[in-house]
């Protein structure tokens, strides 16, 4: 979203953001709103003057989600894009999919649907949607590190400790399997002793997780790092010797998508939806996940840094606004 309203404000055009999802830390943001409550968010969409209303839904959509979805599609009058994110809802739910649901009925409304996998292309086919209405476009934009950011003294100091360093980017949660990452850096560390884990990112099991590597003898070489700004986490992906995402439930991943863009080595469960060039192994597989970092580790070699801009996903979103006849755009 940021990135779409980069572009957006460097052609000249305006945009805000009307952020729905909890949050601690709640800034004060020029053109970044934060409703309360469905009331305040519905004021928010009657009240600001736009040509485009741009929804953005990740994970699963219940049946209160389906229900802004409708609204924001009737108050933008045409004007109404969903890109959905969530490449898990389209595996729960691609083989019930029916033009004679509700959500197929909401689903229509929408001016554009951006996806971000093939499977999911299918799914809204089925929901009834019109096949030039659907677009395939990545959700993700890849930037090299700014040589201007500095990595916080907690990050320089694991680095320097360690040979070789593995690291892990995502939400702490039970579907990103870390439990498993923490107990077979025991036996990596038997053939590599000095490795080290960096865990990235916030979630309902962060106090399980702290106590588990609090459990463990070799508890110094993992680095429970929590959220980290990304202009850092760009750089450690580029500096780590591999990135995992080991995960049980999962469609495409923006972390993944970077470390193959720095030449970074990934070791990533498969999921069906993964790029070329990752190291595949099946999910919740103790012994194929210490093969893998062990292979990555010994092959040690570092692919040098795409030579593309990284931004065309982004460019292709605004092309999309393009088709729509818009004053804005006209």
């Amino acid at each position: 979203m940021l990135a779409i309203k980069d572009e957006l404000l460097r052609r000249g055009h305006e945009c805000s953001i009307i952020s729905i999802t909890r949050s601690e830390t709640i800034g004060n943001e020029q053109h970044v709103y934060h409703p309360r409550n469905p009331f305040e968010l519905l004021k928010l969409l009657f009240a600001l003057k736009y040509d485009i209303l741009h929804l953005h839904i990740g994970g699963e959509i219940p049946l209160r989600v389906l229900f802004m979805i409708l609204i924001c599609s009737i108050v933008a009058r045409g004007k109404s894009v969903m890109t959905l994110h969530s490449g898990g809802y389209a595996i729960e739910t691609s083989e019930k999919a029916s033009p004679w649901t509700f959500q197929g009925f909401v689903f229509r409304g929408l001016t554009r649907i951006i996806v971000v996998n093939n499977l999911m292309v299918s799914m809204f086919n089925k929901f009834g949607v019109l096949p030039g209405k659907v677009r395939l476009i990545y959700p993700f934009v890849l930037d090299k590190p700014k040589e201007h950011v500095s990595i916080p003294q907690k990050f320089q100091v694991f680095l320097n400790k360690h040979d070789k360093v593995l690291l892990t980017v995502g939400l702490l949660e039970s579907h990103y399997d870390l439990l498993m990452q923490i107990d077979v850096l025991e036996r990596v560390l038997c053939k590599a002793p000095n490795t080290g884990l960096v865990i990235i990112g916030s979630g309902s099991m962060e106090a399980e997780l702290a106590r588990a590597i609090a459990s463990k003898s070799y508890s110094e070489h993992i680095l429970l790092a929590g959220d980290t700004d990304r202009e850092v986490v760009l750089h450690l992906i580029h500096k780590c010797d591999a990135l995992l995402r080991t995960t049980i439930f999962d469609g495409d991943s923006i972390s993944i998508r970077e470390a193959l863009y720095l030449g970074t080595a990934v070791i990533a469960t498969d999921t069906g939806m993964r790029p070329d060039g990752v190291h595949l192994i099946p999910k919740e597989d103790h012994k194929a996940l210490e093969r893998a970092i062990e292979l990555e580790l010994t092959n040690g070699k570092k692919r040098d840094i795409s030579s593309e801009d990284g931004w065309e996903n982004i460019r292709e979103v605004v092309r999309l606004y393009e088709e729509l006849p818009l004053p804005i755009f006209t």
